[in-house]
């Protein structure tokens, strides 16, 4: 990973300066629905608009099975992002099976923010299996992490920041960023507290199966299952788990991740909704005998209920429609 080599004060002139990038990051209508908020923000890169009609749509029309998703990652994101001051960086921490949505609501907050979305430069991806592979490598990880994350926050004050595979990473490794999450108005001149960090970790999600499978055999809705059921159950299970990346973490322990997002495990009826969508976006008239077919060849768990999905949606865009 090669830092971008910039200075703060400069690159910030250069951005006051530039009409073209002070837009990149927003489209141009949520620009204008926030100008007045933003006014005072020291960064263009920052602008950011009342965007939650917009996210509440895209998550409605894009994620299924994800009641709790939707209500706590909106109110989170928009709140945050119409806060003129905030204390300390957003951090989401986002829990479950593969397939489940958790790369799709990460996008999704990154396309609601930025103009050019997960393509955006001021968006910054990091994949454990490919960014940080060697567990011996760990100390140059932390001095590489550290540099990136301070190099692009002195570029633009609201960068995001997404590590997928948390689960996948050298336990102790996260903790290095733990300063850059804390509740610091600077440090060594660099503010971080306009910035969005958010990570995507399969661990803890047998506990979240465990809570959604009681509440299905007890007869409940999976509706009914609340946030205070999930949170601590998932935070605990992360925290004390030695092949998670969050093993005995700062940041749990420190208390500054300000969500855990639990991904509940997909229902059949889940899949079709998932193959309807996938069929639209190729162009396919919706056949629902075809939706059927689909979704019957994914293996579904556990073993005698066969309730849920076991890779959720993950292998719809690749299903065969013909």
């Amino acid at each position: 990973m090669k830092l971008r080599s910039a200075a703060g004060a400069a690159l910030g002139l250069a951005l006051l300066l530039s009409p073209v990038r002070a837009l990149e990051p927003v489209s141009m209508g949520l620009a204008l629905a926030g100008t007045a908020a933003i006014a005072g923000s020291l960064f263009l890169c920052s602008l950011a608009g009342v965007f939650v009609t917009a996210l509440q749509k895209d998550f409605q029309k894009r994620l299924f099975g994800q009641h709790l998703v939707q209500k706590v990652v909106v109110k989170a994101v928009t709140s945050f992002l119409n806060n003129a001051n905030p204390k300390k960086p957003l951090t989401l921490s986002l829990h479950g099976w593969t397939g489940t949505g958790k790369n799709y609501v990460s996008r999704i907050i990154a396309e609601n923010i930025y103009k050019a979305g997960l393509n955006s430069k001021y968006v910054h991806l990091f994949v454990s299996t490919l960014h940080f592979p060697h567990k011996s490598k760990i100390e140059q990880y932390m001095e590489d992490l550290q540099s990136w994350i301070r190099g692009n926050v002195s570029d633009c004050a609201q960068s995001m920041f997404i590590f997928d595979e948390v689960d996948k990473m050298p336990p102790g490794l996260i903790d290095s960023i733990k300063p850059f999450l804390d509740y610091y108005e600077k440090l060594d001149g660099v503010s971080y507290q306009e910035a969005i960090f958010i990570f995507l970790s399969n661990a803890g999600a047998e506990k979240i199966t465990e809570v959604a499978l009681d509440c299905w055999r007890s007869g409940k809705k999976r509706e009914d299952i609340s946030l205070k059921e999930l949170n601590d159950v998932v935070s605990h299970s992360v925290f004390n788990n030695k092949n998670s990346g969050f093993w005995h973490s700062r940041l749990i322990d420190r208390n500054l991740i300000d969500f855990f997002v639990p991904f509940l495990p997909l229902e059949y009826k889940h899949v079709k909704m998932c193959v309807r969508v996938e069929m639209e976006t190729r162009g396919y008239p919706v056949d629902e005998d075809i939706v059927s077919r689909v979704a019957d060849e994914i293996t579904y768990f556990p073993e005698e209920e066969k309730l849920y999905s076991r890779k959720g949606c993950k292998t719809i865009p690749n299903a065969d429609f013909d």
